[in-house]
């Protein structure tokens, strides 16, 4: 049945409005059919457009479903936060306002409230593990770099399928104009380091073009994931700031922290900028 619903439109992982990553909330959707919710992230045209569902699991607070204009995701790490902050401010914790359990098909997502700040644990990495050369060849044509300038690579996934190369320094992973047309079906990222004392250790890009998503703003699972590869090898034991979307004229702005059981928190600042209904 058509119906007016609560509906948000979310500025993520950045405090200052316009300059995060959108997120379209709709809220009250359990009788929404996939195809409904597919058709209007086709016509929202962000990155992602999120539905909130009453929960199967006894343990979490609301259910989310995640759709980028080409399809349905699991898990993503900018819904995870938007989505906790919609459902915050339209229905309150029933159980601690200071934890929110998300129910997606990753399952069930922990986020933190801090203030205004908003964390999720990454969820478990799927596949790990190095790129094969034929599928590191193709992308290395696509970024129009040298192979020479890889200097790791790692597949990352945690649900949407992401892989990410290592570049030497943070104006490289700025500087890349990808040809996506040669990777129509990856899930690829960029990671390079910025200079010791920077405001931010690393400059970060997410390229979705198998999900028809050129570049993502900010990506939040890319980033979670990458903090697991970072933890795993040693290079990080602490927290750190992640700068991502100043080629789209963004000013993503994540804080990553490794707690004393090892776990990864991805964390950003959240604000509603446009709050209405939706007919759907």
């Amino acid at each position: 049945m058509t119906r007016h619903r609560p509906f948000a439109q979310v500025n993520v992982f950045s405090p200052e409005p316009y300059l995060g990553n959108p997120l379209a909330v709709i809220q009250d959707a359990d009788d929404l059919e996939t195809e409904q919710m597919q058709r209007i992230a086709r016509w929202t045209n962000l990155s992602e457009t999120v539905f909130l569902l009453t929960p199967t699991a006894a343990e979490a607070d609301y259910r989310v479903r995640i759709f980028t204009p080409g399809g349905e995701l699991p898990f993503a790490g900018h819904p995870t936060l938007g989505s906790a902050h919609a459902w915050l401010e339209h229905r309150g914790a029933r159980r601690d306002r200071h934890v929110v359990v998300q129910e997606c098909g990753a399952g069930l997502i922990e986020v933190r409230r801090d203030g205004d700040l908003l964390s999720f644990a990454a969820p478990p990495t799927l596949r790990s593990g190095s790129l094969d050369e034929p599928y590191l060849t193709r992308i290395v044509a696509a970024f129009g770099i040298e192979r020479a300038r890889v200097i790791a690579h790692q597949w990352i996934d945690n649900g949407p399928g992401w892989a990410v190369l290592r570049l030497a320094t943070a104006q490289e992973v700025l500087d890349l104009d990808p040809d996506l047309s040669l990777i129509p079906e990856a899930m690829i990222g960029a990671l390079g380091a910025y200079p010791p004392g920077s405001e931010h250790a690393y400059e970060l890009r997410s390229f979705a073009p198998g999900v028809g998503v050129a570049e993502d703003p900010v990506c939040g699972s890319m980033i979670a994931s990458v903090g697991q590869w970072l933890a795993r090898t040693g290079e990080v034991v602490d927290g750190y700031r992640v700068s991502q979307g100043g080629r789209l004229d963004r000013a993503g702005d994540i804080t990553v922290t490794i707690d004393t059981h090892g776990s990864v928190w991805v964390g950003g600042r959240t604000q509603t900028l446009f709050s209405g209904t939706a007919l759907a």
